[in-house]
């Protein structure tokens, strides 16, 4: 008895010492989120997808959808990260936001690296050329049969790849940081054309005036339908799978149309796609 009250004190020392030598488990994203309120999403200017109107604030199509869905898992505020397009997935994946909200297509490239939630829209391509389409551009074929025509594109998008593919070269490809930058490129014509999605170019024709036009013939191959949706942090699965869940009974009501009418969005771009239907056809 009397050693082993001796040792009472060692031991209770080398217990402290083990306790504080632990390593702690980590917070979760969504333990954090739940904890906070907060959350930190991180969008690209981009219209009408997400950007920042002169008065400072963040809207678009899915900033707003963000908004929403995000308070019904109890986020109270919203804080919204602006970086280029290229850097959205680093800057999630180096922690800079918790998710990306800029209208982002899924990919299975893009789904290797981060986790989508199920799709909240779905959208097709078009062109920006100059007034009357003098050049008669209606496809990527159009283009790449064409030497003399340079395309522009914003670095980090899906269409680089239908470029590619399609047989343009590289070297008539002009990557830009944004849609302003493309739209830039047209009116000086220092390219013959930009493509993206039919809302973004459409956008940019009004904001261009008389010397740029969207086309509304364009002609893709309907496997490149784009999906948008939130994306995650592989491991934030927790988070997405809450999300997904607030998603698909909020999508297509009433209250979701209203929502997003204000950016060009209306029941012909809802979509019955999950993501598996998009990464694993």
């Amino acid at each position: 008895m009397t050693l082993t009250r001796s040792f009472a004190p060692l031991l209770a020392t080398l217990a402290a010492v083990l306790a504080l030598s632990a390593p702690a488990v980590a917070e979760t994203t969504l333990e954090r989120v739940q904890r906070t309120g907060e959350i930190r999403i991180g969008y690209a200017n981009e219209t009408p997808f997400a950007y920042t109107q002169l008065d400072g604030k963040v809207t678009g199509e899915s900033p707003e959808i963000a908004k929403i869905v995000f308070g019904q898992i109890g986020v109270t505020k919203v804080n919204a990260v602006l970086t280029e397009w290229g850097s959205l997935i680093p800057g999630l994946i180096a922690g800079r936001f918790d998710v990306i909200a800029a209208g982002m297509y899924v990919t299975p490239e893009r789904a290797k690296q981060v986790l989508f939630s199920d799709p909240h829209y779905q959208l097709g391509d078009t062109l920006l050329v100059a007034k009357g389409n003098p050049r008669k551009l209606t496809s990527y074929a159009d283009i790449a049969a064409n030497d003399k025509i340079k395309i522009a594109i914003m670095a980090g998008t899906s269409q680089y790849a239908y470029a590619i593919a399609a047989g343009i070269p590289e070297g008539r490809i002009m990557q830009v940081p944004s849609p302003t930058a493309q739209l830039m490129a047209v009116r000086t014509r220092r390219a013959q054309a930009a493509v993206g999605t039919a809302l973004t170019m459409k956008g940019l024709a009004v904001k261009g005036g008389r010397r740029v036009e969207a086309t509304t013939n364009f002609q893709d191959d309907p496997a490149h339908m784009g999906y948008g949706a939130l994306a995650f942090r592989q491991q934030d699965g927790d988070l997405r799978d809450m999300v997904n869940t607030a998603l698909q009974g909020w999508i297509g009501s009433e209250e979701h149309l209203r929502t997003v009418a204000p950016f060009g969005f209306d029941a012909s771009n809802l979509t019955k796609k999950t993501l598996a239907d998009i990464v694993q056809p």
